[in-house]
């Protein structure tokens, strides 16, 4: 037999395989296009992840008893953790926060995620349980009915479960108390109210994700003497009085736009950055996670500070600087802040801390330093500022809490490095690609 021949009995034998498999694969086609549409993906709208981190800071806002406390951040960061390791416990794309477990069959992320977040804000936040479960409900029936709903329904309560038995000793609400003795640049309580220093216990607490609450802890503050401290009372002085002819008024603007919840702005920051960017449901708990366990985590190390130097607010150094032995800094009995002062010692700034932090996580995730940011004030309702990058933001951050009369520049520079060290620090150590990715 020729070449030729032998080639065109190979064609042919080629050209009756091909159609063979041709008519095998058509066949195994229209079989599963037809146990897809009898049996959907699991659910895995990226939304949910928004909707209830939403939810949660209503929650934690709405608890009249911890309003203005700092430990509503911690609750915010559990249910963040929980939801993360629900929804990642189920696509395995990243590594889990603590739970390794795995759901027994196909899960919905979706339904995971809103059960994860709702057990943990009904065991923290009783108060809020009939919304809670009015949310619940609704987030639910978005999700077909079926096994992978009940599955992800019963694996995000079990994570639910896990984090909150895990965190049962963490030393909340331990005996803990601010009191110092009364000195120069010692903390007191300021007027109006007067008020002790708010969950001094907090900066004890076992942080989420860091080793300690020292581990980025700032330097400590300057002495009353030091020519930084003269300078930055000056500063505070001239620009950070309710009567400053120093300020400008689009000066006072920015420090009005931040005088509000530091929290609450930033989670509006995400949920904007979650939209704008289209994350997906894994990529979008992820995000809030390494957020809001990260600031967490950064306003921890801010209050363990604030208890260990105590220092005094401006002010009571503008208004007690005869006694503070620098002749540099003159008193001004009268002198009050823009805004009131917030009830806990000045270093360093709490405000700065979560900017830094929610920013820094942003820029790691998302390997740019072009956030497209945009920003809404809780203290001037529906104004919103735009800042391209996170660097912008901080500045105008650090700036206002001096212009409004609250820190010493030193103490929002302090938070600004700590908050950028620390989140640089989580994203490296968390939230990681599991190995077969």
């Amino acid at each position: 037999m020729s070449t030729e021949t032998d080639f065109r009995s190979l064609l042919r034998r080629r050209r009756f395989w091909s159609a063979a498999v041709a008519v095998i694969l058509m066949f195994t086609g229209m079989a599963a296009a037809s146990n897809t549409a009898s049996a959907a993906p699991p659910a895995r709208d990226p939304t949910v992840i928004s909707d209830w981190n939403a939810i949660a800071v209503k929650t934690l806002v709405g608890d009249t008893t911890k309003t203005g406390h700092p430990q509503v951040l911690l609750y915010l960061g559990f249910v963040q953790a929980a939801v993360y390791d629900a929804v990642v416990g189920i696509d395995r794309r990243y590594e889990p926060y603590r739970f390794h477990d795995r759901p027994g069959g196909p899960a919905s992320t979706q339904a995971a995620a809103a059960a994860a977040a709702h057990r943990v804000l009904v065991r923290y936040f009783p108060y809020a349980q009939a919304a809670l479960d009015a949310a619940y409900a609704t987030s639910l029936a978005q999700v077909p009915d079926g096994r992978a709903k009940d599955n992800g329904t019963a694996f995000g309560v079990r994570v639910a479960d896990s984090l909150i038995a895990a965190r049962a000793n963490d030393g909340r609400d331990a005996p803990i108390f601010f009191t110092r003795s009364l000195a120069p640049g010692v903390w007191r309580p300021t007027p109006p109210g007067f008020v002790s220093m708010l969950d001094p216990w907090f900066g004890f607490v076992t942080p989420l994700l860091v080793h300690s609450a020292t581990e980025f802890a700032p330097p400590a503050p300057p002495t009353l003497t030091s020519a930084k401290y003269t300078r930055d009372f000056n500063e505070v002085k001239a620009y950070g009085s309710a009567t400053s002819t120093k300020r400008s008024p689009e000066q006072t603007a920015t420090a009005i736009f931040f005088s509000g919840n530091a929290f609450v702005q930033a989670n509006a920051m995400l949920r904007d950055q979650a939209s704008k960017r289209s994350l997906d449901i894994v990529q979008s708990a992820r995000m809030f996670a390494a957020a809001d366990m990260s600031m967490s985590d950064a306003l921890l190390t801010v209050w363990h500070a604030k208890y260990t130097y105590g220092m005094w607010r401006p002010i009571t150094a503008v208004n007690r600087a005869d006694t503070d032995g620098n002749p540099a800094t003159l008193a001004d009995p009268t002198w009050v802040p823009l805004a009131t002062t917030p009830a806990y010692p000045e270093y360093p700034s709490g405000y700065n801390s979560l900017t830094a932090t929610s920013t820094g996580v942003l820029e790691t995730l998302l390997h740019t330093q072009q956030l497209d940011l945009t920003v809404t004030s809780t203290a001037v309702p529906s104004v919103t500022r735009h800042y391209d990058t996170g660097s912008a933001l901080r500045a105008d951050v650090v700036d206002s809490r001096v212009w409004l009369g609250y820190h010493f520049r030193f103490a929002d520079l302090a938070s600004r490095n700590l908050g950028l060290k620390l989140s640089t620090w989580t994203v490296a150590h968390y939230f990681q690609r599991t190995s077969d990715e």
